[in-house]
């Protein structure tokens, strides 16, 4: 129809993110998915990371994510976000699982600590759920790092509707 508005035409295209606008985005983001596969199971959990250009940092506790990358340490990394207005960004990272001690594991301590140092807690007094276990540092070092993005605003009627979900 000649004139009629076609509301997919206010959608922009996915785009490449450039190294820097990566490396910015792994710096503001709390969150990340580790992926892990190992004996047919794959097992993907979120853990809160710092990012040095290269590599991700974490420090956990031994569990299902520990095992399965100590018998494959080929894993994958993920950090999204979602805005209001319709778009997103998300970085996928293919790299190896490196199991950190003495120097390197203080190392990945401090990464966090600095990162979090200005974040208020919110622990309540309440046990960590981890009490008891082998706490283990380690870091994601990347071997293809991609980012996609795409920045839009949906029209108003199409934001209360995804509001609504």
């Amino acid at each position: 129809m000649p004139g009629a508005t076609r509301p997919w035409e206010n959608w922009s295209v996915i785009q490449e993110m450039t190294r820097a606008e990566i490396d910015d985005f792994m710096r503001e983001q709390v969150v990340g998915r580790v992926g892990c596969h190992f004996d047919s199971q794959i097992y993907v959990v979120p853990v809160i990371y710092a990012w040095d250009g290269s590599c991700a940092y974490v420090y956990s506790i031994q569990g299902q994510k520990v095992r399965m990358m100590r018998a494959n340490p080929a894993v994958c990394f993920e950090v999204d976000e979602y805005l209001s207005g319709g778009g997103w960004r998300s970085v996928i990272i293919q790299g190896n699982y490196e199991e950190l001690s003495g120097d390197d594991a203080g190392l990945t301590l401090r990464l966090l600590a600095d990162r979090f140092a200005s974040r208020s807690s919110t622990g309540g007094g309440q046990r960590p759920r981890g009490e008891g276990r082998v706490p283990v540092a380690f870091r994601i070092r990347a071997v293809e790092i991609t980012g996609r993005k795409v920045e839009r605003s949906l029209p108003a009627g199409a934001q209360r509707r995804i509001g609504a979900f």
